[in-house]
């Protein structure tokens, strides 16, 4: 497919923007080459600035669960946009969210607005040790909570161990209160706690793993985390960015009956503008200024125009039926691409969890971020290309979540696993894709 805009757009974007993106998954590294620029989106297709249709699984990364320019999300804020667009005062909308929300996540008694969700769970997380009075945080090898210092880190050679930072440019004190165990691994969290018990404030987990690619809790993971958090006298912090709204209308805690004492949400909470939220119990979130000492604050916060977004995803989502229909699309998708893999004898693994799926090549099992790592990521970059050039677009990482959105009807789903097919049975045979 040609792209000679986008990648003249490339050319440009390097000179001005590191790296040539202002998120770094963008820059497709994981698969190569260089990347689509986008014009626009319209339902469940994305079309780049060489004028190619994209049909896409990407979803802005999980916002957009009812499409792209939904007509109800573009009348909100055409509305919205003629009143103004942000104040730095109250609003009406601000309140309705909040109440919206509440009803609809038992678990959040109150919520405090934020702008994205790396601020969600930086807040969380300074909340829970105030709450507390401890310092300590567990968190879970390859679980990404956004690019808070504290939390930017890989785990050591144990099986539960003290962070080492990710990235230069966090000191290892700053990561020294943050202690690593593997995903679905009981065993390691009860060894932290034994050996941290009166330190560690709060364990902050993706109850369904979307950042090492989709990865689903164990069946004794999550209630052991709340049994543990509780004997300990730690909070339960579920990082809900992704899996908020997502699974279900209370999210992931709603899905699998655990009630954590901080929710964090983001992404379809904003309606696909920069929006995210951190709640919980009313004796935790009074801490907060001003009505408590718990610092927090932000000038876009609950802003108008993303607070409209939000409202209008969240009615949709209310209607009856709409996480069996996503069920359903999820399900067909994961037995077709099973399916394919089969027939042309490729090894791979799909894991899923209701609208959002990672297909694994190279492994027959998933269940934390070592078993994530094994993977083949040459041939998942073969086949990224080769769906592509058959205009489908899935995430360009092997580790990230491909979403289904309501505009993904059965023609849509079958254009896929027909793309998938053709670059199985070729790659199949070794020939090119």
């Amino acid at each position: 497919m040609n792209a000679t805009r986008s990648k003249a757009l490339w050319k440009r974007a390097q000179e001005k923007i590191p790296g040539g993106v202002n998120s770094p998954v963008r820059a497709w590294k994981a698969v190569g080459k260089s990347p689509r620029f986008i014009s626009r989106g319209k339902g469940a297709y994305l079309f780049d600035v060489d004028r190619k249709r994209l049909l896409d699984f990407v979803a802005s990364w999980g916002p957009l669960i009812l499409g792209h320019a939904h007509p109800k999300i573009v009348a909100s804020l055409k509305r919205t946009l003629e009143k103004g667009t942000t104040f730095g005062a109250p609003t009406p909308g601000e309140v309705e969210l909040a109440e919206f929300v509440c009803k609809r996540v038992p678990s959040i008694e109150k919520l405090r607005l934020v702008s994205s969700g790396t601020e969600a769970t930086m807040s969380a997380i300074r909340l829970a040790r105030a709450f507390t009075g401890r310092s300590k945080i567990i968190k879970f090898d390859g679980c990404y909570h956004g690019h808070v210092d504290g939390l930017l880190v890989r785990a050591g050679s144990g099986p539960a161990t003290l962070a080492l930072p990710d990235s230069p440019g966090v000191p290892a004190s700053f990561t020294a209160e943050t202690v690593v165990a593997p995903f679905n691994d009981v065993a390691a969290v009860e060894a932290a706690f034994g050996q941290y018990t009166s330190t560690i404030a709060a364990v902050i987990v993706e109850p369904v793993c979307g950042n090492m690619g989709v990865i689903p809790p164990l069946t004794e993971f999550l209630p052991a985390l709340r049994e543990a958090t509780a004997r300990h006298g730690a909070l339960l912090i579920f990082d809900e960015v992704i899996s908020g709204f997502r699974l279900s209308t209370g999210g992931a805690q709603e899905l699998y009956g655990i009630s954590p004492d901080i929710t964090c949400l983001g992404k379809i909470l904003g309606g696909g503008l920069p929006l995210g939220a951190f709640g919980g119990r009313r004796e935790i979130m009074d801490l907060l200024a001003p009505e408590g000492p718990v610092y927090q604050a932000g000038t876009l916060s609950g802003n108008p125009l993303a607070v409209a977004a939000g409202l209008a995803t969240l009615r949709e989502l209310s209607r009856s039926g709409v996480y069996a229909e996503l069920e359903g699309k999820g399900k067909k998708l994961q037995e077709g691409l099973e399916a394919i893999l089969d027939q042309h004898r490729l090894s791979g693994v799909v894991n899923r969890v209701g609208s959002m799926l990672t297909l694994f090549f190279g492994v027959d099992r998933v269940q934390n971020a070592a078993d994530a790592r094994c993977c083949d990521r040459d041939r998942f970059a073969r086949f990224f290309h080769g769906m592509l050039k058959r205009g489908v677009y899935f995430p360009p990482s092997p580790f990230e979540a491909a979403f289904i959105s309501l505009a993904h009807g059965r023609r849509e789903l079958e254009k896929a696993l027909q793309a998938f097919e053709v670059w199985a049975r070729r790659e199949g045979k070794g020939t090119p894709r």
